[in-house]
């Protein structure tokens, strides 16, 4: 059933996720399904945990770096195939199974890479604003890697006057250029956030973890 929300939501959108659209989806009447959800605020529970659910967990005993990397990678793949669901991942009062154990799991792989509570805190909330901010950001752009040169050309175009050519170098010796991909930015961008969150880790963990 929660597969079946999953599935309207990623189709058209989270507003077009209702009692009545899940109902019709199901094959049965709207008033059916408060027999097994009370809200449509508990579907909302239960299709946020099937999106945490998707995203692979990092392993405590493994190398912190490649675990949380691992981990944002997989985010940001799932949230690139569920889009609405960025708005609800952390708006949960009463988070599922699978959200709690994803929570547990990024916890323990940065406490046991010998960051002190605090930063675990500010680790967990830099990574988290990067990947759901970049997802966002992906899942707005007007074009996907193969469309990129031709959609920017036709903006280069409003450039031709001169009036704006910083813009116009980005675009013609950047964007236009064969095998740009704007995902690209994402491994740049995360790999600065882990070298800031290494230069936390006292220099005895650092050893250790090599």
């Amino acid at each position: 059933m929660l597969k079946r929300a999953v599935a309207i939501a990623d189709a058209g959108g989270l507003e077009s996720l209702t009692m009545r659209s899940l109902a019709k989806e199901l094959g049965v009447r709207p008033m059916s399904l408060y027999h097994y959800f009370a809200t449509k605020d508990e579907i909302l529970n239960g299709v946020v945990d099937l999106v945490f659910g998707e995203i692979e967990l990092p392993a405590a005993d493994g190398d912190w770096r490649t675990e949380v990397s691992r981990r944002a990678t997989s985010a940001r793949a799932v949230l690139r195939r569920h889009s609405w669901a960025i708005a609800l991942m952390e708006s949960r009062t009463t988070p599922g199974p699978a959200t709690l154990r994803h929570h547990e799991a990024m916890l323990d792989t940065l406490r046991s890479a010998g960051l002190s509570l605090p930063m675990t805190g500010h680790a967990y909330a830099l990574l988290d604003s990067f990947v759901y901010g970049f997802a966002i950001q992906e899942s707005a752009l007007p074009f996907d890697r193969d469309s990129a040169p031709e959609v920017t050309q036709a903006i280069a175009a409003q450039f031709s006057s001169g009036e704006y050519p910083r813009l116009r170098e980005y675009a013609v010796e950047r964007v236009m250029k064969p095998g740009y991909d704007f995902g690209d930015e994402f491994a740049y961008g995360l790999g600065v956030i882990l070298d800031d969150i290494e230069r936390s880790i006292p220099a005895s963990d650092r050893s250790a973890e090599r």
